[in-house]
């Protein structure tokens, strides 16, 4: 009977205090996200060709967003939208792997008896206080307290089974066999798909006197293995570039493993070095404990913490200092195994930016959302360009591009909105759910436009199919408006690109110019009418033409509006 408790203790513990663990990283995590979330963006616009910034931008944005399984994610998406070389995304990954380490870092600080005062100041200042910032202030304390209660949880649970043999009996054969250590470290991150939380585990583990220094070492190299899967299985579906980035991601966590694996007692040794404390020391008395703090009990191991730590940094900067110099051949090898020509491959009429995967990452999210929406733009101007060239030449050999561009156009709004409404169910800033609004009507007009522009040339089809001739004043008349309501689109679009607050002033001329031009193209029309130089049919169509061009013209003054953030 006492055995069964002890086991029902040690599972619930481990399952409750891992949840714990999780949750408030992820809480923890979300609430960096919304202090940092516009300062990341920037980081990750400086983004260029060169390796060295690369590594740097992977270190800051994974430790601001404490997941180096999110950044990879998001740098295959990147290469997978033609954003990054592979080259310059190995460079990112590298910097990936260290930001990462922070998480072991943060854990090993002794500050666990914090976690309670942290949760309560957490919540008084989420739910009591209306400031934003001290909200989101709140969210990090609320998550760094869950973390660190979790963290005890985790620990407290294997108290029972300390005096177990047969239990230390299995953890001192993977300090005797790193290789199995390693496997188990791996296997275990793939089937959580956080390294964060193997991390957790490994120190509950280890802090409690259940496993050895060198066990905790082989635990933590399997885990920068099992966090590649998480890559891996993001570039499924993914082109080339990604497929190969994620690729390389695995190779160089593996090959960095696999030297240390040559060198563990070298390295083993040298991380007690530079460590202070003896990690195999254990606490034999209460007094020995009461010095330690109230989280500490007889048979801990109280520095283990920190040298696992280190040793999660340590291994990363050796092997981003040995790799970094050998992207380039790393990339060739990459080539080498995942074999295919596919660096310029067209993505077609598919999504190129966004990817769910890093819905979890409002800011990065957004960013992707924001991509795809000005892409979606560039395509409908385009639509429009043909159109109007097929108003003038008739050439049916544009139809069919003009149908593909509608199709792409329907598809993008259609995803961009699900993949925004999706977004808007996270835990986001009142700043960042504004601007998800203003992008949905961004879609919407953008695809009405593509309507208006389906309209035009399927009125131009209608019109060159029953030889209808306008007169040279009507053809004028279309050229000046069509003209304005293009400049009109185009100017629109740049501004979006831009972010230029200022264009409403100008956005406005251009409507009013649209909206004179249309009436005054319809009166003269009806004059003409009158006086018999135009026909019945091609006045029906000129009209309607000039009804979808005003139409045009005001969905992107809706677009303009969007963009500075009235709608």
């Amino acid at each position: 009977m006492l055995e069964v408790l002890m086991n029902q203790k040690l599972i619930f513990g481990l399952v409750g205090g891992l949840g714990l663990f999780l949750f408030g990283m992820k809480t923890m995590s979300e609430g960096l996200q919304k202090v940092a979330g516009e300062r990341m963006r920037k980081i990750l616009s400086a983004l260029t060709a060169n390796r060295f910034v690369g590594t740097l931008v992977g270190i800051a944005v994974t430790a601001i967003i404490q997941s180096s399984s999110a950044t990879t994610v998001m740098v295959v998406g990147f290469v997978n939208a033609g954003l990054m070389s592979l080259v310059q995304s190995i460079g990112v990954v590298l910097g990936a792997n260290i930001g990462t380490t922070i998480t072991a870092q943060l854990i090993a600080f002794k500050i666990t008896k914090y976690a309670l005062p942290a949760i309560g100041i957490g919540v008084g200042l989420r739910l009591f206080t209306k400031n934003r910032k001290c909200n989101y202030l709140g969210e990090i304390l609320l998550g760094f307290g869950i973390l660190f209660f979790g963290l005890a949880t985790m620990k407290q649970a294997f108290d029972p089974v300390k005096g177990s043999q047969d239990f230390l009996d299995i953890f001192l054969m993977v300090g005797d066999n790193p290789l199995l250590g390693v496997l188990i470290g791996a296997l275990l991150t793939i089937i959580v798909q956080s390294s964060s939380a193997t991390i957790g585990i490994t120190l509950a583990l280890a802090t409690s006197g259940l496993i050895s220094f060198e066990a905790s070492v082989a635990l933590i190299l399997g885990e920068n293995i099992g966090t590649t899967i998480t890559a891996n299985l993001a570039a499924i579906g993914a082109n080339l570039p990604a497929r190969r980035t994620a690729f390389a991601h695995f190779a160089f966590n593996v090959i960095g493993v696999c030297y240390m694996l040559v060198f563990f007692k070298f390295f083993i040794g040298f991380i007690d070095q530079i460590t202070p404390g003896d990690p195999v020391m254990k606490i034999e008395t209460a007094q020995q404990a009461a010095e330690f703090g109230a989280s500490a009990a007889i048979g801990d191991q109280p520095f283990i913490a920190r040298h696992i730590a280190n040793t999660h940094t340590l291994f990363n900067i050796i092997n981003t200092i040995i790799f970094l110099p050998l992207v380039g051949l790393l990339a060739k090898i990459s080539t080498l195994v995942i074999r295919g020509e596919g660096e310029g491959e067209d993505v077609g009429y598919q999504l190129k930016f966004i990817d769910n995967r890093v819905l979890n990452t409002p800011p990065i999210a957004l960013g992707q959302a924001r991509a795809e929406t000005r892409r979606m733009a560039g395509i409908t101007i385009e639509m429009l360009d043909e159109t109007l060239q097929y108003l003038k030449d008739g050439q049916e050999k544009r139809l069919t591009f003009l149908e593909k561009k509608e199709e792409s156009v329907d598809l993008l709004q259609k995803e961009i909105t699900a993949f925004l409404v999706a977004l808007s169910q996270k835990s986001i800033t009142q700043e960042t759910s504004q601007n998800i609004a203003s992008m949905m009507h961004m879609v919407n007009d953008l695809e009405r436009v593509g309507d208006h522009c389906e309209n035009l040339w399927r009125l131009a089809r209608k019109q060159h199919q029953k030889k209808i001739v306008f007169s040279d004043i009507a053809l004028s008349e279309l050229d000046d408006i069509s003209s304005v309501t293009r400049e009109f689109l185009e100017s629109t679009v740049a501004a979006m690109e831009q972010d230029d607050v200022a264009i409403m002033e100008k956005s406005q001329i251009f409507e009013d110019r649209v909206d004179k031009l249309e009436k005054k193209f319809r009166k003269n029309h009806i004059s003409r009418l009158n006086t018999g130089e135009c026909a019945v049919q091609p006045g029906l169509i000129f009209i309607d033409m000039l009804h979808n061009f005003e139409k045009i013209g005001d969905h992107t003054f809706n677009l303009a509006e969007a963009v500075v953030g009235r709608k």
